[in-house]
């Protein structure tokens, strides 16, 4: 009697973790179904416009078959091609500059912690990033009116121009913090080493640092392509009439009524954004792999 009273005393205490096992395991199936009813819910309307970009229909509402017509019609409309045309081209030179102005800006905050100027470009460039797109737009339309106009800066009056400058003001921010975070957690012993061997400072750069923030770069170039390609509020403000981005276009449309063609090349451009974030990703990891550090795209936004 004594020996069963015993053996069931030890076997309830292994029961117990096989029932919190349990609980366990059914909390993690449900949180698992809440997140992807989530993601659902957010992105259904992104899979709704892809379907209905194969709409053979005059309207996007009505849907009359399925087909590749408006593709056909979203690449052989003018207006549509040259919306992209400038998208295009206004995130491929802002991204470029934000590359180059930001990463010069992010090895000075990671070399010069210890400044005090460091300081007060940080908070200006988190200022940059957490103010509200709509007051940036507001603030910089005057403001290329006034250069434009006033101070007979004629080069501020094209669109390209405006976009290009508006666009790179947050991008420049994304880079500097994406940049830092890489310098961050690097050594300066290296590019002691080159200077104590007569390395000049031009030269260090070049062979050293650049090098190893070569991910981080490319990686914010290429946020900044995929920023500046769906910005619509700042784009909306600053673009002139020779100069209509896709999402100024789009956003016009919408007024009317929208055709299954502007579906299509939203379908397109999404398909470019997916591209430009996997490009990203691969350069992430191909840095992993080189260099056995554990840098992630949430790791690389989050400046950690």
């Amino acid at each position: 009697m004594t020996a069963t009273a015993s053996t069931t005393a030890l076997a309830a205490p292994a029961q117990e973790p096989r029932a919190r096992r349990r609980r366990t395991d059914a909390g993690t199936v449900l949180l698992g179904i809440w997140g992807v009813l989530g993601f659902l819910f957010l992105f259904f309307p992104v899979l709704v416009i892809v379907a209905y970009s194969f709409n053979e229909g005059r309207l996007l509402q009505s849907y009359r078959g399925f087909g590749l017509g408006a593709y056909r019609d979203a690449l052989t409309n003018s207006a549509i091609t040259s919306g992209v045309q400038v998208s295009i081209y206004v995130g491929v030179v802002s991204a470029l500059v934000a590359a180059v102005l930001g990463s010069l800006a992010g090895v000075a905050i990671a070399r010069r912690a210890g400044a005090r100027w460091i300081g007060w470009l940080t908070a200006l460039l988190g200022l940059v990033m957490v103010t509200p797109e709509i007051v940036n737009a507001v603030s910089l339309l005057p403001w290329f009116v006034t250069l434009g106009t006033d101070w007979g800066l004629t080069p501020v009056n094209s669109g390209i121009i405006r976009l290009v400058i508006a666009h790179s003001l947050f991008s420049c921010a994304v880079v500097t913090f994406i940049v830092r975070a890489r310098m961050a957690g690097l050594s300066e012993s290296l590019e002691e080493a080159a200077a104590d061997l007569g390395a000049p400072p031009l030269r260090r750069f070049l062979d050293i640092t650049f090098p190893l923030m070569r991910p981080a770069v490319i990686s914010g170039a290429l946020l900044s392509f995929t920023l500046s390609l769906d910005n619509t509020v700042l784009s909306s403000f600053v673009s002139t009439a020779d100069a209509t981005p896709f999402p100024v276009y789009v956003f016009a449309s919408v007024r009317s009524s929208l055709r299954p063609s502007i579906a299509a090349m939203s379908t397109l451009m999404l398909l470019l954004t997916l591209v430009a974030l996997a490009l990203v990703a691969v350069v992430l990891l191909g840095s992993r792999k080189r260099t056995g550090e554990g840098m992630s795209l949430a790791s690389t936004l989050a400046g950690g």
